[in-house]
């Protein structure tokens, strides 16, 4: 390891020590959901059950870990606001060493209490002092992983029940005077600005889903599984203090880099193909999102560059436009009028602004012929979850907010055929058919993540090449693993709850 990169690692790995949500902070998103509520109430909020089988991970309900930092199974936290004053319950499962056995060692009411901060209580006595505290009728306020949009009093189901509404609903039958109303919105709401913690958290992810992505990057060759380099990017988040993935890798080569979300990654890759990577980390609980598009044997042809080159551009478009206030609309657009103009550039579609007869799939008939090889958004938040919230979903950018910016070109082999077969579509079928046989296979995504600062905007992705000299620069050194990353793994000391 080179002394550059060496204290490059130093100095990621010294800004996330420290970096545990400390207990106030969690004492301060509560207390500001419990101030947002409508009115005098109960409020509950539903942590994730024990898997079925203890063998199997449990991960924590977003919400719930977002306002308490718990971790265990079978969990609740009541708040009871009363006149203005308000009380905070944590019911956690009692201690049971003979269970401990499968599962490990857990907290119990007591070591809640003495964590978290928290009045606890035994979680075998929830529904009795919730029925206790409804029993005059009132508001009950719930957050929890509910099937229906818009709380538990909207009819209809988007969704199969869940536990959590099997819960409300047994409270409903037992307090029919009691208006029970969904807020996990209030939660979302609050999610969307990111604390300083929590940033530092986040970068943390970016760093350690770097890492991987360079040791994959070196480590690809033709004739290897996809599942091969999978392998090496998830041994890569853990070795370096990471949670784990945080979504299902995606390793796509040839065809399968067509595929915006393919998840097998079991095909082997050749020579003269690309592979497009989307893999991250989860780091102290928080996600990154990088996807890097590389040629499996180094070297991109002609081809390859023509499309690589539409997408890179289309990316850098979109992030000269990232200051506070700016609306992501305006980040889209930029993008999109570079993809438009180079498809039609390459001959994949007629004019930037063409269009071809569709049917029934749009109202008027007629679909945009770029949406045949860029099909998805430009981007979104990332924070607890992959697919996060934050603040500019509604207004424009806000400083400290986070988002990936992932511009894509899909050439698939069958692109023609999608295409009706019709008289109006018979000459831009033919004309289409040459130039999609040139580019057929080579899919082309690229996205980093962005912090928003005062005047402007940084890529905590940057350490993973992008630029196409880089890439195969990157890709020509010797492949891993790396060395063990001391550092960063030491601070995950100070991010372990």
């Amino acid at each position: 390891m080179n002394a550059i990169r060496l204290l490059s690692i130093l100095a990621c790995a010294a800004s996330v020590a420290g970096a545990q949500i400390p207990q106030t902070e969690y004492q301060a998103r509560r207390a500001t959901v419990t101030a947002s509520l409508p009115g005098d109430g109960v409020l509950v909020v539903l942590g994730a059950p024990e898997p079925v089988e203890n063998y199997l991970n449990f991960w924590q309900s977003q919400n719930f870990r977002y306002l308490t930092g718990f971790l265990e199974p079978n969990a609740a936290l009541v708040i009871v606001r009363r006149g203005g004053e308000s009380r905070s319950l944590l019911f956690v499962p009692p201690k049971d060493p003979a269970q401990e056995v499968w599962t490990g060692e857990r907290l119990g009411v007591e070591g809640a209490r003495q964590q978290l901060g928290l009045e606890g209580r035994d979680a075998g006595t929830l529904r009795a002092v919730l029925d206790s505290l409804l029993r005059d009728g009132g508001a009950l306020y719930a957050v929890g992983d509910f099937s229906r949009g818009g709380g538990a009093d909207v009819p209809g189901e988007a969704r199969p029940r869940t536990i959590h509404d099997q819960f409300l609903d047994g409270i409903k039958a037992r307090h029919r005077t009691v208006k029970v109303t969904d807020v996990n919105e209030l939660v979302l709401r609050l999610r969307g600005k990111k604390s300083a913690g929590e940033l530092t958290l986040i970068r943390g992810a970016a760093a350690v889903s770097a890492a991987a992505h360079r040791e994959a990057m070196r480590a690809i060759a033709p004739g290897m599984n996809e599942f091969e380099i999978q392998a090496v990017a998830e041994y890569t988040f853990r070795r370096n203090g990471g949670d784990g993935p945080s979504y299902g890798s995606i390793v796509g080569s040839g065809p399968n880099s067509t595929v915006l979300h393919y998840n097998r990654d079991d095909r082997f890759m050749n020579d003269g193909e690309v592979v497009t990577m989307d893999m991250a980390a989860y780091y102290g609980g928080y996600s990154a999102d990088i996807t890097r598009t590389v040629p499996v044997n180094g070297t991109f042809s002609t081809a390859q560059r023509d499309v690589y080159g539409i997408v890179l551009a289309a990316q850098m478009a979109a992030e000269r436009q990232i200051r506070p206030g700016v609306k992501f609309t305006v980040l889209n657009d930029s993008a999109l009028t570079v993809i438009k103009n180079g498809l039609a550039k390459l001959g994949l579609i007629e004019s930037p602004d063409a269009s071809y007869d569709c049917g029934a799939a749009s109202r008027d008939g007629r679909c945009p012929q770029w949406r045949l090889f860029y099909m998805h958004g430009l981007g979104h938040p990332v924070g607890l979850d992959v697919h996060d919230v934050d603040a500019y979903t509604k207004d424009g950018l806000a400083e400290g907010s986070v988002f990936t910016i992932e511009p894509g070109v899909y050439v698939r082999a069958n692109t023609v055929e999608i295409i009706p077969d019709t008289p109006a579509n018979a000459t831009l079928r033919a004309r289409m058919a040459p130039v999609v046989k040139k580019y057929a296979n080579i899919g082309v995504r690229i996205e980093d993540d962005y912090v928003v600062t005062a005047t402007g905007h940084d890529r905590i992705t940057s350490a993973v090449p992008r630029d196409i000299d880089a890439v195969e620069k990157e890709m020509a050194l010797p492949a891993g693993p790396s060395p063990r990353d001391a550092a960063r793994v030491e601070a995950y000391r100070t991010i372990k709850p």
